[in-house]
């Protein structure tokens, strides 16, 4: 792996809605917003019923709307055909697998739900939603969402702190991405199998993340 940042970017049959640049920033900029809130309208009502959470491909496909509405035309939608990686050696799989793929992915947090850690089941969520790359735009930030939402539902917590897991990913995506092509080999050499041997180096990506959100937090509340 080259120690040049490389940027990962996907490519699918896509209908952009938005040319030019700066209107597009300004878009994108109101719709993370958007996701945010909505994120964290997920982790209330979750909170609020003592902990009952099951994650559904809706909650996705919401969260997807969010991030591209007025960007993309399949906003909300899975991607209809084939998309390639670039700077990756994955590739997703066909459209018409997404469906299936996603559903099995929620099932495998819910039935999971009472037995792992949080910090588990948050790094399945980010690297398979990845590999799988359901949507034509919005994969990344749609992961990163869902994987914040599950990590605090699980906790049963709106965790704290103005930089989060998701803001410190997009500041220095590097490790990231080397977590996500850790967890394609692993999940190769697995024999296809997703279960705890795939997603280690995610796991401890991801809680060295939250260790310094909370970390932030409490300086922060104590300066």
């Amino acid at each position: 792996m080259s120690d040049e940042l490389r940027i990962r970017h996907s490519e699918a049959e896509s209908a952009s809605l938005i040319s030019g640049s700066v209107e597009k920033a300004e878009k994108e900029a109101a719709n993370a917003l958007l996701q945010a809130d909505r994120v964290r309208d997920y982790i209330l009502e979750s909170i609020d019923r003592g902990g009952r959470f099951r994650l559904r491909p809706s909650m996705l496909l919401d969260l997807n709307r969010c991030a591209i509405e007025g960007l993309d035309a399949y906003a909300g939608s899975w991607r209809p055909g084939g998309v390639i990686i670039n700077e990756s050696k994955h590739t997703p799989p066909e459209g018409h697998l997404v469906a299936e793929l996603v559903e099995d992915l929620c099932d495998y947090v819910n039935d999971n739900w009472e037995t792992a850690s949080g910090i588990h089941l948050a790094s399945v969520v980010m690297w398979r939603l990845n590999w799988i790359h359901p949507f034509t735009e919005g994969n990344g930030r749609t992961s990163r969402a869902t994987s914040y939402l599950v990590l605090c539902a699980k906790e049963q917590f709106l965790l704290p702190g103005g930089y989060s897991i998701p803001e410190q990913i997009v500041e220095n995506r590097q490790p990231y991405y080397e977590a996500l092509e850790d967890g394609d080999s692993r999940f190769e050499e697995n024999g296809g199998q997703l279960n705890e041997e795939v997603v280690p180096k995610m796991e401890y990506l991801l809680a060295g993340m939250l260790a310094k959100q909370l970390t932030i937090r409490h300086q922060n509340a104590t300066s």
